[in-house]
């Protein structure tokens, strides 16, 4: 089965310079910008700039070279927000949303990172 992508999504937008950013990191595979509608202090979303559109999609199709760098970067900027518990940061949260029963609004694969404050449970006990 093939993913369909859907090349006019917001993400896609802002891969080709149509739609501003403001970028925190960029490499040859992955972009990280600031979130427009932030949830905490830092809200951070990381995007791969292939055609994925879930983290499954990703993680089964990916290169290796582009999931790496991905997650190198991931790392890079959890390193400088000083974030990192184990290294004298107060934490952070990664979500990534997939398909209709995860929530997810844009169709490209993304991450937000999500530090600065306590961000209570994710998910309320059932």
């Amino acid at each position: 089965m093939a993913y369909a992508y859907d090349d006019q999504n917001i993400f896609a937008k802002i891969l080709r310079g149509e739609i501003p950013n403001t970028t925190v990191l960029e490499t040859d595979h992955t972009l990280a910008f600031r979130d427009i509608h932030p949830q905490a202090p830092d809200h951070i979303l990381v995007i791969p700039k292939g055609r994925y559109v879930s983290h499954d999609h990703f993680a089964l199709e990916a290169t290796e070279a582009e999931v790496l760098d991905f997650m190198r970067v991931t790392g890079r900027i959890c390193a400088e927000l000083g974030v990192q518990p184990g290294l004298g940061g107060q934490g952070f949260r990664i979500i990534s949303n997939a398909g209709v029963h995860g929530v997810q609004e844009v169709p490209h694969y993304h991450l937000h990172i999500l530090a600065g404050r306590p961000l209570g449970r994710m998910l309320a006990p059932a």
